[in-house]
């Protein structure tokens, strides 16, 4: 578990960052409390490319550059092409999205977005949103608080992370692209888990709402601390994480809690992201 020392600041200035992705350009994006969408220069300065007007979770890029941002606020996928904002999807004309909390795409262009619902009702799902917005309902098997996604290496599954399940679970994505009947992976008591990164060698990093701590949960399943701060002053509610650097290989947390997004060496690679051209 490296000292908390060994983290450092990469931006500061930041509302409340929950989200925080890496985009095709190498640079950190990430979202604020009263729907600002951030890019953060390669000396740390935050820019703020645009707003929702909302208040954003996660945040997903395609190939070229557009950002995909869970809104809680405006109960929707937003979508941010060279500073306009739209609204890329809320939902189904039956169930209306009203926690969208994080999106990941696959190589063809169809984004997986957690709904996570309401906290106590179990009853939170996941839309698959084809290119172009069209919006479907891909699986209510994931009910407990279904928060951060990411997909397999391969791309044959959707790791899902239930916050009140206190869970990792694996969706697997059929060939028809259905999902299959969830296997629960990891077990994470004891603590309110958020978001996930995948690295090359199948570790898994999840970073947590409560307590201020990091998993780093072993291909054969052992879960490990990476990282906790016990004052919440380094890592304050680190919900999120990614891989960060032309190696992938230093983590980068969010601070749902404060104004910054801190990095350290992961000891590993990331595995990479998809950045579909849609």
């Amino acid at each position: 578990m490296p000292a908390l020392d060994a983290f450092e600041t990469v931006a500061t200035g930041l509302d409340h960052p929950g989200g925080v992705a890496v985009g095709p350009d190498g640079l950190l994006y990430a979202g604020g409390e009263a729907g600002q969408i951030y890019r953060v220069g390669t000396d740390g300065s935050p820019d703020e490319i645009a707003t929702t007007g909302g208040f954003i979770y996660g945040v997903t890029l395609d190939g070229s550059g557009d950002v995909f941002a869970c809104d809680f606020g405006n109960a929707a996928v937003m979508r941010i092409s060279a500073g306009a904002v739209s609204t890329y999807s809320n939902g189904t004309a039956e169930r209306p999205m009203r926690v969208p909390n994080f999106a990941a795409f696959d190589e063809t262009g169809n984004l997986y977005v957690t709904d996570s619902g309401e906290w106590g009702d179990d009853d939170g799902l996941v839309y698959r949103i084809a290119p172009g917005g069209a919006t479907e309902i891909w699986t209510e098997a994931t009910p407990r608080f279904p928060n951060g996604c990411c997909l397999s290496a391969s791309g044959d599954a959707l790791l899902v992370v239930e916050s009140r399940g206190r869970a990792v679970v694996c969706v697997p994505i059929e060939d028809d692209g259905s999902a299959g009947r969830p296997e629960r992976l990891v077990d994470l008591t004891g603590s309110q888990p958020d978001g996930i990164a995948l690295a090359e060698d199948g570790t898994m990093f999840v970073g947590c709402y409560r307590p201020d701590r990091v998993y780093r949960i072993e291909p054969d399943g052992t879960v490990g601390v990476f990282a906790e701060d016990a004052d919440g002053v380094v890592l304050n509610q680190p919900a999120n994480v990614a891989f960060l650097g032309p190696n992938r290989d230093r983590l980068v947390v969010s601070s749902l809690g404060g104004w910054s997004l801190m990095a350290a060496p992961a000891g590993t690679r990331g595995l990479a992201l998809r950045y579909p051209t849609l």
